[in-house]
């Protein structure tokens, strides 16, 4: 950033709005927020300043939309090994955000130990029938960071369908099973979806099977093998052609059905669910539109801003949104990879980074905090005209 922006005496009246993601590491969205904005108001004394933070579906979609004023759901589920584990959903009028990394996420796997074969979605599915026992008919689905490849079957078995084996015994839980699959008891699941719209926040196009599919992209940072690869491929194949008979649809070459080892085909399939852009969905439901209106300043940031911010991470989905109301933005990042030609073309007016703020023999993992409420000073006497 290098050059100072004034603002003209009849612009000082806004408004900062402070909504970055996660700071993977050192800072969640939540704190990331509180220490920019603390900066900006040291800065700049009397500057009313609302933060929100965001997420882009991913790990801290929850958590976002809890900042924005929806509920706590404590909820005791099925961890991705069957261990219980104690989730939480943010829950607002009819509409509950559900994390599946809060089930059946990688973190959750015991002693970290993966499970690429036998890991299930059962408590994905538990998170969701919580939702509509407390009578939500709006569910937005966060994708990524799950232990399993299961297509999506251990959330439909926790809704009630059976997935039988040739004995008419129900399958173990976990992806490779599926390839013993002989036939599907759809239960109650129907009716229990019946009025309720199921919305899937995910930036991911792939399919659930082949080269770009769930398996062979996903599978081995859940530890798969190519061997264990090739099983689950043709397990999954397995499960779509049961659920295609069942459903009269075939959905495993939609876009996304690969995302999460298979939950958004699972999702897509049987919950009947539609696939939105995270960030632009979750902006949506935390009031993003309403909070910016009148803003002089939009600070929003990530751990590292590179590449792939470009391609629908929050930072980007946030410069995009605040340029249809013609106010600045401003990122903050742990590191910044992007030339300035490349940040100014992705919308935003200045962008600084912890790493150069730390200088060359500084820590700005532990210091993220002390150094993201300097960065809100510097971003204050740049833009807010603060000495």
């Amino acid at each position: 950033m290098k050059q100072k922006v004034r603002l003209s005496v009849s612009d000082n009246q806004g408004h900062v709005v402070v909504a970055p993601d996660k700071f993977k590491g050192s800072l969640t969205a939540a704190q990331a927020a509180e220490h920019i904005a603390a900066g900006i108001r040291r800065a700049a004394p009397g500057t009313e300043v609302r933060a929100l933070p965001v997420a882009d579906g991913g790990e801290g979609t929850v958590a976002a939309a809890i900042a924005a004023g929806f509920r706590v759901v404590t909820v005791k589920a099925a961890g991705p090994t069957g261990e219980p584990v104690e989730a939480v959903l943010a829950v607002q009028g009819e509409t509950a955000v559900i994390e599946a990394a809060q089930a059946s996420g990688l973190q959750l796997l015991p002693g970290g130990v993966k499970a690429p074969l036998t890991a299930t979605s059962y408590g994905t599915g538990e998170l969701v029938r919580k939702a509509l026992e407390l009578g939500c008919r709006r569910l937005v689905l966060g994708l990524g960071g799950v232990a399993c490849t299961d297509g999506g079957a251990g959330m439909a078995q926790a809704l009630g369908m059976r997935l039988l084996d040739a004995d008419g015994e129900e399958l173990p839980p976990g992806g490779a099973a599926l390839a013993r699959l002989a036939s599907i008891d759809p239960g109650p699941l129907a009716d229990t979806l019946n009025g309720v719209e199921v919305v899937v926040a995910s930036d991911v196009d792939n399919p659930l099977l082949g080269e770009r599919g769930a398996p062979a992209v996903y599978g081995p940072q859940k530890g798969a093998t190519p061997e264990n690869v090739a099983e689950l491929d043709a397990a999954l194949a397995h499960w779509a052609d049961h659920v295609a008979a069942l459903t009269g649809d075939d959905m495993r070459e939609a876009p996304g059905a690969g995302a999460a080892g298979g939950l958004g085909f699972g999702a897509i399939a049987l919950l009947g669910a539609s696939l939105r852009p995270g960030i632009a969905l979750l902006l949506e439901l935390l009031g993003f539109d309403q909070a910016v209106r009148g803003a002089r300043l939009v600070v929003t940031g990530e751990g590292c801003l590179d590449v792939q911010t470009l391609h629908g991470k929050a930072p980007a989905g946030v410069a995009e949104a605040a340029a249809g109301h013609g106010v600045p933005v401003a990122a903050v990042a742990g590191l910044l990879e992007l030339s300035e030609t490349q940040w100014r073309a992705a919308g935003f007016a200045a962008a600084l980074s912890l790493v150069e703020l730390a200088g060359p023999d500084g820590d700005s993992i532990t210091r993220a905090g002390e150094l993201a409420e300097l960065a809100g000073e510097r971003l204050a006497r740049s833009f807010l005209g603060a000495e």
